[in-house]
């Protein structure tokens, strides 16, 4: 059974040097938004464009952190996890849209001719229910979803064809205007979060912030569950289910629970990427989307947790300088890329560190 690459850093290195590592990169990550906060004319100020891309891919991080506990440790291949990444997002924006328009119906619904507001944007208008509705939403879907397809040991191509198909049918649902979420103009035009403005540099700070803590939380949970005899359960299911099941285990549980765990965290993520960024659409659901969040596991290293996290910043901050540079190459580059990373980096960029070193 091959062990996690962190837990076995982590016991070379010490728990204290790893966690000095951690934790200078989070707080290094916490000075950007008081940086932001100061004036414009200082030497040392972040713009808004760098502290909200910067909170983009921590968002996206914490996405590939998510898929990285059902991937690398349970071995289930997810091609649908920008679905539980947008349904979170949506969560949010249905709050920030009945912030915005008051005691009036969504501008999209008036534009639409509707009358009222559906069944299911009752209570929206409520911080706290928005919440809710942010793990409930992702949450009940990945355990229904989760509960049939462990029970049918569905598992493999098989698993992740389901969840591409998943995503991909509910992309097709929020692009109609009747299903009552914008259609493909998505929400937009968000004026203020729990009534402060949501393009306010004090506003934008806190919504970083919160971004940062949820990102160290997602990652506590995940050392958490790899030092545990959860984890180790975990990576013998990966790596032989028959032979655990022959000990006298119920794989379903575990699969269940971390897969319901990675979906509510992706929520999470989502519900903090709308009020940042500003917008969010069907496109977040698509398919592609979530292949791409599978790449940032892969580049980084599957089964490492900080692997990923590494995935995700060179991926997504290569996207972003690609995108102006080159936007007609930026898809044969992170081609090229996944190729690159299943023959010759297998482990990921951790893995090949680990590699060198035993050299």
């Amino acid at each position: 059974m091959n062990q996690p690459l962190t837990v076995t850093a982590a016991q070379k290195a010490g728990p204290k040097l790893t966690a000095g590592l951690v934790g200078a990169a989070l707080i290094a990550l916490l000075i950007l938004p008081l940086l932001h906060l100061l004036p414009e004319s200082h030497a040392l100020h972040l713009s808004a464009y760098g502290l909200t891309l910067t909170g983009k891919i921590l968002c996206y991080a914490i996405v590939a952190l998510a898929l990285d506990l059902v991937w690398g440790y349970a071995g289930l291949l997810s091609l649908g996890h920008g679905l539980f990444f947008a349904l979170g997002g949506y969560a949010m924006g249905m709050y920030l849209m009945r912030e915005a328009s008051g005691d009036q119906l969504p501008a999209f619904m008036t534009f639409l001719s509707w009358t009222e507001l559906p069944w299911y944007w009752a209570g929206t208008q409520h911080f706290l229910w928005a919440l809710c509705l942010v793990v409930l939403a992702p949450g009940l879907l990945a355990l229904v979803f989760g509960f049939f397809a462990f029970r049918s040991r569905i598992k493999g191509v098989y698993f992740s064809i389901m969840t591409q198909a998943l995503t991909f049918a509910g992309m097709l649902l929020f692009f109609r205007n009747e299903t009552g979420f914008g259609g493909n103009n998505g929400f937009t035009n968000f004026r203020s979060i729990l009534g402060f403005p949501i393009t306010a540099p004090g506003t934008r700070a806190a919504l970083f912030i919160a971004i940062v803590l949820l990102l160290a939380a997602s990652l506590a949970i995940g050392f958490a569950l790899a030092r545990s005899k959860f984890g180790r359960v975990l990576t013998a299911l990966r790596d032989a289910e028959n032979r655990l099941m022959f000990c006298g285990y119920d794989p379903r549980g575990y699969k269940l629970f971390v897969w319901t765990l990675s979906a509510v965290l992706c929520g999470l993520a989502g519900a903090l990427f709308v009020p940042l960024v500003g917008i969010i659409n069907p496109s977040e659901m698509s398919p592609t989307n979530s292949i791409e969040a599978a790449v940032w596991v892969a580049l980084g290293g599957r089964g490492t947790l900080i692997g990923p996290l590494l995935g995700a910043g060179v991926v997504n901050g290569a996207k972003s300088w690609f995108t102006v540079a080159f936007p007609e190459y930026w898809l044969f580059f992170l081609g090229a890329l996944f190729i690159v990373v299943t023959l010759y980096l297998p482990r990921g960029i951790l893995g090949l560190i680990k590699r060198e070193k035993e050299q």
